[in-house]
């Protein structure tokens, strides 16, 4: 029960980071919006290590190095694939390969999951795939880059549950205050070099007649009007900084959640339950930007309920 709750929690706050993230986004380049978040979630994780306590270990180090490495690679693939394609199939895709890769890995390892158990994850993944199913816009056609750009997304994302796993018991936040600074590292340098492509096209484009950036999202600190100019950047520094700080505890959620159980069967279950963060988002979106619900997502939240219930009898 303890597991199930951890994993809940965790998918919970990860989908209501990802949708501040995106309530960021409009106005701030994605990527910039991920490194920035990866940077602020350093400092709870920190207040963390003193008041939990943790042990920096070889293994704790480099499993956390792995998980960060994998959590970057996951992010900046997944905005790449949502860029070039329909999110309402590559999202989903995303979160069924991150919740699949570590079930293989178990399975593979030895791990019998009980029949109630493997019904229950399969009710969970058709319930991901439904409430990250969204319209999408855009028109955007799908195309092989796009799925494969999904694909590895899903499984970076998968990589950081079996990184996590395999953290010493005793490691306490460690691990996650290595992966957190590792992918600051790396999401930074990518938003910097995004930035000076986008300069230098900006520029191009300029020098040829064209407009510059006339597709593209607001740079930083574009804000309609110069007198909410001040109060615009102030929300948006805030909704980022509450981005990064509910990520770094959603990871913390998932660490304690594989570490709640020996049970061999702790791995899937968090993997799958960790896969469930659209809700966060799409629950979030219905109560703060009042977005309706579709039947497909009404019906894929009830059935994570289901199966969350039978995964904690199981």
């Amino acid at each position: 029960m303890l597991t199930v709750l951890l994993g809940l929690s965790g998918a919970l706050v990860y989908g209501f980071a990802d949708f501040l993230g995106g309530l960021a986004s409009r106005r701030v380049r994605p990527v910039t919006v991920a490194a920035i978040g990866a940077a602020v979630g350093i400092a709870p994780l920190l207040v963390g290590l003193v008041v939990v306590g943790g042990r920096f270990s070889w293994s704790a180090t480099v499993w956390g190095a792995l998980g960060g490495l994998s959590g970057a690679v996951g992010v900046l693939l997944l905005y790449a694939a949502l860029a070039i394609g329909p999110m309402s199939v590559l999202s989903p895709l995303t979160a069924v390969f991150a919740a699949v890769v570590p079930v293989l890995v178990a399975v593979l390892r030895g791990t019998v999951l009980s029949p109630v158990a493997v019904g229950a994850l399969v009710v969970a993944v058709v319930a991901v795939v439904l409430v990250a199913s969204v319209p999408d816009p855009g028109g955007a056609r799908l195309t092989t880059r796009g799925v494969v750009a999904a694909a590895v997304a899903g499984c970076g994302f998968g990589g950081i549950v079996l990184a996590f796993n395999e953290t010493p018991a005793d490691s306490g936040v460690a691990p996650l205050v290595v992966a957190r600074v590792l992918q600051a590292v790396l999401l930074g340098a990518a938003a910097l070099v995004w930035t000076r492509v986008a300069s230098a096209t900006s520029v191009t484009s300029v020098r040829s007649g064209g407009s510059a950036d006339p597709a593209g999202p607001a740079p930083a600190g574009a804000v309609p009007g110069p007198g909410s100019a001040g109060a615009s950047v102030r929300r948006i520094a805030l909704v980022i900084v509450a981005c990064g700080v509910l990520d770094a505890l959603a990871n913390v959620f998932i660490q304690a959640g594989l570490h709640s159980s020996t049970d061999p069967s702790t791995l899937p279950v968090m993997s799958v339950l960790n896969a469930l963060y659209p809700i966060g988002t799409v629950v979030l979106a219905a109560v703060v930007l009042r977005e309706r619900l579709t039947v497909l997502q009404a019906v894929g939240i009830g059935l994570a309920l289901v199966a969350s219930v039978a995964l904690a009898l199981a």
